[in-house]
């Protein structure tokens, strides 16, 4: 049986084989029988490399934090996680120079810790046993990277069309939605914002071409 460790543009956690392009950190989740008990133990969601300076983990080992797994960064993105400071310096200081230029009056990453883009995020993405923010806005609003939800599925919204998610991949869709149709966003509004300012996350191949 598969761990529960792979990350969904919900930021639900789902038991399935595929590993993913990315690692993610949200505290230690598992018991002792690797049985997933927590949605999340602290603020800091990041993505990770999956390898870093010869590091060696063992998946879900006794008093470490859960290994969580992510098919691209738009996912991740869309769950709510950033970029890690350490392993992924040069894309953590391009994500939070653009956060704060998208985000704050005055747009200056030297004002605000990243302890409060965590705070400001975590009220963004997560609710109280484990569920999702969601809010709804214009589809011509949409940037290129997030996600939508239309009738329980995730579609990411890439080189001009939605590709509907799932843990293997994307797949083409044949929906398209107006510019003034109301649709539900999964990505975090203030990560939405960065993409609208210019920030272009990894996508998974399947959705290009």
């Amino acid at each position: 049986m598969p761990l529960q460790n792979r990350v969904d543009p919900w930021g639900i956690l789902q038991s399935v084989p595929a590993r993913g392009a990315w690692l993610g950190n949200r505290g230690i989740l598992h018991d002792e029988n690797k049985q997933v008990v927590a949605p999340w133990r602290h603020k800091s969601w990041v993505t990770c490399k999956l390898e870093f300076q010869g590091r060696k983990r063992e998946i879900f080992s006794p008093g470490k934090y859960s290994e969580l797994f992510f098919l691209d960064e738009a996912t991740a993105l869309s769950a709510g996680h950033r970029p890690c400071a350490e392993c992924r310096r040069e894309r953590y200081n391009e994500f939070k120079a653009i956060w704060c230029a998208a985000n704050l009056e005055n747009g200056s990453s030297t004002d605000i810790s990243v302890a409060q883009i965590d705070k400001q995020l975590h009220m963004e993405r997560a609710v109280r046993g484990g569920g999702k923010v969601t809010y709804r806005t214009d589809f011509g609003a949409v940037p290129a990277g997030a996600f939508i939800e239309i009738g329980g599925g995730a579609f990411l919204l890439w080189q001009g069309r939605l590709h509907q998610w799932s843990v293997h991949g994307y797949s083409p869709s044949n929906l398209v939605p107006s510019q003034l149709d109301v649709v539900t966003m999964l990505t975090p509004a203030s990560i939405v914002r960065v993409l609208q300012h210019g920030f272009r996350p990894q996508v998974h191949e399947s959705a290009s071409g």
